[in-house]
């Protein structure tokens, strides 16, 4: 009689569980530590404080009395939950406000919020796509993009990171593969913190009829005199077809919005499975997210964006001017039509070798400094980093703290295990 396979079996001979064995054995893992405080530029991590240069607190709302009051007085009007999905009894007033003021905020007709930003993703292209259309989606692009386009069942046709020459290739396949085709692209890519060319992109979906989506998640709240993102920055808004962003990051809540054309949200609220399927956001992420937006689009927040730039400047300087590999600001076409230089909270400083970044990471973590470590696959091979990433509300004292460490790190460091690729490298 045969007998099936146990498909736990893989478990065994997989090759990252032997790497987190590893790693936790020799006590340098760098991912699931407990964090013991609010998100705030210093962080008690496993009974220490530390410097935190790994959050996606842009703009350090997560500890403004505000969005905390926003997420109290939601929790005191609508209890701890909602209890079903948007569709049935899960849809309150605050998420009716909060979809207007995102569509007034980006400049679209609409917008509709999910319960989280990979939610919104996944959503938005498992929906709009199916077999026979074709997804155009840059290398570098988010996981739930890709899993969006996977869902949908599209033809995948994957372009060179930030290549507008390799995009042109691409739709050109495209165009002969007969459908329907959306390119897809982060504004600001997670891992290196560098700008999609979106002056180039948008040109190129025009010549050939496609339609563009942007995956704003690291750029709303951080780029644009608006903080709208980078298709704001980049003058592009109104060639843009669908802004994606999330909560987790400057909007100091959890979740997920699209925004666009209202048909296409209306068609978004009625067809997509992982919409009409998922629970409600919990009533405090919606009115965190609300009064956190409220924030961002007063005066303050005009200061708020100014504050997370100059505080990014100011670290990608001073790693470079310690000899650190730090990835570069982006140059891209502005609003003018000019090449500019733009540079984002996010400060990547190259590695190379896995095991040499986890190293790395926890020399800087027992000396009070956390940071992400980014290995492969999020990373290509051998191209392992350390991503840094800025607050508003870090002062200059604390990053000079923090240059401090990585000095004193980078020297014992070195003699130990030799020398870290240099800037240029």
């Amino acid at each position: 009689m045969a007998t099936s396979i146990d498909v736990f079996a893989k478990i065994a001979s997989n090759e990252r569980m032997a790497q987190l064995r590893a790693a936790r054995e020799a006590g340098v893992l760098p991912y699931f530590r407990e964090v013991q405080s609010p998100a705030m530029p210093v962080v008690e991590m496993e009974g220490q404080p530390r410097i935190m240069l790994g959050s996606n607190n842009y703009l350090g709302l997560t500890g403004d009395e505000r969005v905390m009051q926003g997420a109290r007085d939601a929790l005191a009007r609508y209890g701890t939950g909602l209890t079903g999905s948007r569709l049935l009894n899960g849809t309150t007033a605050l998420h009716l406000e909060l979809e207007a003021e995102l569509a007034e905020w980006m400049g679209t007709e609409a917008a509709i919020v999910f319960t989280t930003g990979h939610q919104a993703n996944l959503a938005t292209i498992g929906t709009l796509l199916g077999p026979g259309d074709t997804v155009v989606a840059d290398a570098g692009d988010h996981a739930s993009l890709l899993d969006g386009a996977l869902q949908s069942r599209a033809k995948l046709r994957a372009f060179r990171h930030n290549r507008p020459d390799k995009l042109e290739v691409a739709l050109q396949k495209a165009a002969r593969d007969g459908s329907g085709v959306l390119v897809v692209v982060d504004g600001v890519f997670s891992m290196e913190g560098d700008v999609a060319p979106l002056w180039e992109i948008a040109e190129l979906c025009a010549r050939y009829g496609a339609r563009l989506m942007v995956d704003e998640a690291h750029a709303v709240g951080v780029l644009g005199e608006r903080g709208a993102g980078t298709a704001e920055l980049l003058g592009v808004e109104d060639r843009v077809d669908l802004r994606m962003g999330t909560f987790s990051k400057s909007l100091a809540s959890c979740g997920g919005f699209v925004a666009g054309d209202s048909d296409v949200v209306e068609f978004l609220r009625i067809q997509s499975r992982a919409f009409l399927f998922t629970a409600s956001g919990v009533p405090a992420a919606v009115g965190a997210a609300l009064a956190a937006l409220r924030v961002i689009r007063s005066p303050e927040g005009r200061d708020l964006l100014a504050r997370v730039l100059a505080n990014a400047r100011r670290l990608n300087l001073g790693l470079h001017e310690l000899g650190f590999s730090v990835v570069d600001p982006s140059a891209v076409t502005g609003a003018s039509g000019a090449r500019e230089t733009v540079i984002t909270p996010i400060v990547p400083v190259r590695v190379g070798e896995d095991w040499k970044c986890v190293l790395l990471w926890r020399a800087l973590y027992d000396a009070g400094v956390f940071t992400n470590v980014a290995l492969h696959p999020a990373v290509p091979l051998d191209g392992a980093l350390l991503r840094t990433s800025v607050m508003a509300t870090h002062d200059d004292a604390i990053l000079d703290r923090a240059l401090e460490v990585f000095a004193t790190v980078k020297r014992e460091f070195e003699l130990e295990h030799g020398p870290l690729p240099g800037p240029g490298e």
